[in-house]
Order: C-alpha cells, then sequence, then structure tokens
C-alpha cells in the first residue's frame, strides 16, 4: 500500500521538494499552501488544496477531505512556516510578532492536531515537523522566527511522548540556511537592518558552519523521507539538523 503524505506548505520551497521526493519514492501525496500561483505550478499527479495552516477551519475543512478520500494519513509533514519581521526586539512589531507564531506554531499544532486521530485510528504514522537552526541557538533580530521555531521543537517532544504508545513517531528537522528566493529576502531585510550588502550577510551566515556552505531543499526532504521510513521505525522525539554543523550562530558582520 502507497504511503499516503500530507505536506503543508508544500507547493515551494522546502515543501515542494518533501513533495517531490515522496512522490517519487512511491507515495500518495497531498500538499496544501496559499500561494495561488504555486499551488497552479504543482504537478497534477499530486493533490493539492488550498489552506492556510494557522486558521482552524481550513485544516478541519483539509482534513475532512482527506477523511473522505485517503480514509487517514501516514505521513504528515507539518511545514507551514514564514520567516517574520526583522527587526530589534524593541522594535518589533507586536502584529508582525502574532503573525509569525500563528503561521510556524499554531501552523504546526494544528496539522498534528488532526492528524493525531487519524493515526491513533490505525495505530501508525509519523509527524516530521520542519523546525529549524534558529530553534537550536537564537537568532539576533528574528525573535519572533526564532520563538517559534523552539516552540515547535517543544511540541514535536510532547506529540512523540503523547503518540508513541499508538505506534506513531515525531521527529523535528532543523534546517539551516536553505538556498532559495526565502533566505534572499532574509539576507537583504538582515542587509539593510545592517547597513551592508547581501554578499557579506551570506558569506557571514555560510561561514557560521563547519562545511562552510548553505544546504538545498534536497537535503531536507531526503531526511524527511528516511525518518518516514522504515529504517526509522524506533527514530522519534529526535531532533536532526540538516545545515553543515552550526559553529557559530551569530556570526559577526
Amino acid at each position: 500500500m502507497k504511503k499516503r503524505v500530507l505536506i503543508t506548505a508544500g507547493a515551494a520551497g522546502i515543501g515542494r521538494a518533501l513533495a517531490e521526493s515522496f512522490f517519487s519514492d512511491g507515495a500518495e501525496v497531498w500538499v496544501t499552501d496559499v500561494d495561488d500561483a504555486a499551488l497552479k505550478s504543482v504537478p497534477s499527479t499530486i493533490r493539492v488544496t488550498r489552506a492556510d495552516a494557522s486558521k482552524e477551519e481550513d485544516m478541519a475543512r483539509l482534513y475532512g477531505e482527506i477523511e473522505k478520500t485517503w480514509g487517514g494519513v501516514d505521513v504528515l509533514c507539518a511545514n507551514a512556516g514564514i520567516s517574520g519581521p526583522t527587526a530589534l526586539l524593541e522594535d518589533m512589531p507586536l502584529q508582525g510578532w502574532r503573525e509569525c507564531i500563528a503561521v510556524n506554531l499554531d501552523g504546526a499544532f494544528l496539522a498534528a492536531r488532526y492528524a493525531a486521530p487519524m493515526m491513533k485510528a490505525q495505530k501508525k504514522g509519523a509527524m516530521i515537523f520542519t523546525s529549524s537552526t534558529a530553534g537550536l541557538y537564537g537568532f539576533p533580530n528574528r525573535a519572533p522566527y526564532a520563538a517559534a521555531k523552539w516552540g515547535v521543537i517543544g511540541l514535536m517532544k510532547t506529540v512523540a511522548m503523547e503518540l508513541g504508545p499508538y505506534g506513531i513517531r515525531a521527529n523535528a528537522i532543523c534546517p539551516g540556511s536553505v538556498e532559495g528566493p526565502r533566505i534572499e529576502r532574509v539576507l537583504e531585510r538582515e542587509a539593510a537592518l545592517k547597513g551592508t550588502t547581501r554578499d557579506a550577510i551570506y558569506e557571514g551566515y555560510a561561514s557560521g558552519t563547519s562545511m562552510r556552505t548553505f544546504v538545498e531543499a534536497r537535503d531536507v526532504a531526503a531526511m524527511a523521507l528516511f525518518l518516514a521510513s522504515d529504517g526509522a521505525r524506533y527514530v522519534s522525539g529526535q531532533v536532526i539538523a540538516v545545515d553543515g554543523h552550526t559553529e557559530n550562530p551569530d556570526p559577526k558582520v
């Protein structure tokens, strides 16, 4: 039987790499997103639903569709997230804080909350949460993002403990800086805040890792495939960084 895989924010970036990798591995894949253009670009072989991961009504509707169509879900990739504002703590807007927490942390909670009864009924399942190295070390000028990603790890640990007796595993992947449009926006904002260049910020981030590099979305997807596989059948409650080994989370630029 094919694995039934749900990926929130799966139409672009890391989510798209997850979707394509699971599909290539033989799974049935369903993705959500709020980016209409990105959703239109998803191949017809993958199911799509426009849904905001931070809104309960959207997630309730999504899981109702999944129940009718698939009858359950085997793998959840709770991947929805936004970068949030870039600002010093005293300049951080409350609304920006709340929006970042809502998508990154509320979104992960809602995805897991609605998946849990389905997985408990079938007595198996894997939940994979996308956190960040910001959830391990903190992230200057990105307080809401770091707080949300730390929260995702706490959520994952609790999910692993609650659902482990039902044969359900939960793990978190912490990507480092991932090549792509999203990190480019982060680099530009931080460069503006620090009065320097995008390239200087890029080099600072890369030099903070042992391997002196950014990673790619496909590297995160490869880890997710492993965590969803039988090869990881007793891997649960773990936080796994895919980052080239962060040595210095706050390189001075």
